[in-house]
């Protein structure tokens, strides 16, 4: 990349744009930085009118492939195999998704516009001008990854249980949130309130995705590769992306961009902590049969009940099928001693068996996720809240009746 003694910043050189706008010149190259509101139809006029004014040869967008292919077909889910989403351990980050994207349409039913128009003129502009269209943001998959490894373990239950919690209540969504959302995106307005006050939690949500763009344009509009390249981001990006733009960057920006797409590899302790589970119930098993058979059996028992009555009881909790609830208590108690498979797997694979969900549940389902019954009245939704229930009740089950063993057998 060039240097920044080549890099000048210029004024806009007109005021035909609504929102912020910055110039920035790198060697042969004009960046135009246009801060967008992501809830505002003017945004997406200014998108519009920059793009048929004909100064640009590139059009660069705050989005990654997989919201770019959720903004070209809002019915994507639909395409994909559920069944592969639990055994790839996509669950839960499918319903954050959906939470997210329900949140989304609470602001459009309530505001009157449709968060993404920006963004949406973009893609429509720059076909319809046959321009080069460069997706530069970081996917929000990795990017939740990153936030969830970057805060302390004991920050991470209140973190995304608050944000599953503000995206379903059915609370007006209130004028700050909009204004965050004019000057951010729906992470950033999601994030917000523990983000201004968590460096752990901004680093990943706002900084990196910053330089991450900024790298992902010295990659894909390298200065010199194109004349004048039109960057549309969120107003919330501006600072930082031009603070970075006016930097040296390096000449091979894609090692660090990797890196910022990597996520930390799972523990080895808490890789190795289900096996050292089923170890310690096993031998407690074996010491309790040592003692006596009555005891033994008692054990075994009290596990296969306290397993199976609480991970039947959180599937009922998701309104699941009665063969799911009692295949889930059956399967509970096995899974928990398997660490190769979830109790929560076993209960999502009997319910999409007996209810199979239809095509309407795949056309309905960002619908239905806007309200809080609707999780239950769609298919889809509903399967992921008994996989969901099914593997916290497992996880509850297991520690509760691991605690009961140990009791009986050293606690007097």
């Amino acid at each position: 990349m060039t240097d920044s003694q080549d890099s000048v910043i210029t004024p806009p050189q007109d005021e035909t744009t609504s929102g912020p706008r910055r110039e920035l010149v790198v060697g042969e190259t004009r960046y135009t930085l246009l801060g967008t509101a992501h809830v505002s139809a003017e945004s997406a006029a200014d998108v519009r009118a920059l793009i048929r004014s004909g100064e640009f040869d590139a059009v660069a967008i705050e989005l990654c492939d997989s919201r770019h292919h959720s903004l070209m077909n809002p019915d994507a889910l639909g395409e994909q195999d559920l069944f592969q989403i639990f055994r790839q351990g996509k669950a839960g980050m499918v319903a954050a998704s959906l939470a997210l994207g329900a949140f989304q349409q609470r602001v459009a039913e309530q505001s009157g516009i449709e968060p993404g128009a920006e963004m949406r003129a973009a893609l429509e502009e720059s076909r319809d001008a046959d321009l080069p269209l460069l997706l530069i943001d970081r996917d929000v998959g990795i990017t939740l990854k990153r936030i969830y490894h970057n805060v302390p373990w004991w920050q991470r239950f209140s973190l995304f249980s608050g944000l599953l919690g503000s995206v379903l209540s059915r609370q007006q969504v209130s004028a700050e949130e909009i204004e965050r959302l004019k000057e951010g995106d729906v992470l950033e307005s999601t994030f917000s309130e523990f983000a201004a006050e968590s460096a752990s939690l901004y680093d990943p949500l706002i900084s990196e995705r910053d330089r991450y763009m900024v790298l992902r344009l010295a990659e894909d509009a390298a200065p010199g590769r194109y004349r004048s390249v039109l960057v549309v981001i969120g107003a919330g990006h501006m600072k930082g992306m031009a603070e970075q733009l006016e930097q040296p960057l390096p000449e091979a920006p894609h090692p660090e961009r990797e890196a910022l797409e990597a996520t930390p590899p799972p523990s080895k302790v808490w890789k190795a902590l289900p096996w050292a589970i089923t170890a310690l119930v096993l031998t407690g098993f074996a010491i309790g049969f040592s003692r006596n058979t009555e005891l033994g059996w008692q054990l075994v028992v009290e596990w296969f009940l306290i397993n199976g009555v609480l991970s039947g009881a959180a599937t009922l909790v998701a309104l699941a099928h009665p063969l799911t609830v009692a295949a889930t208590f059956v399967a509970a108690p096995l899974t928990s001693l398997n660490p190769t498979i979830g109790a929560g797997f076993v209960a999502a694979g009997v319910e999409l068996w007996l209810r199979k969900p239809k095509v309407r549940d795949f056309s309905t389902l960002r619908h239905d996720v806007t309200e809080l019954k609707g999780w239950w009245r769609n298919r889809v939704s509903r399967t992921l809240l008994v996989f969901l229930t099914a593997t916290l009740g497992s996880a509850a089950g297991t520690w509760i009746a691991g605690f009961r063993i140990a009791g009986k057998l050293f606690g007097g």
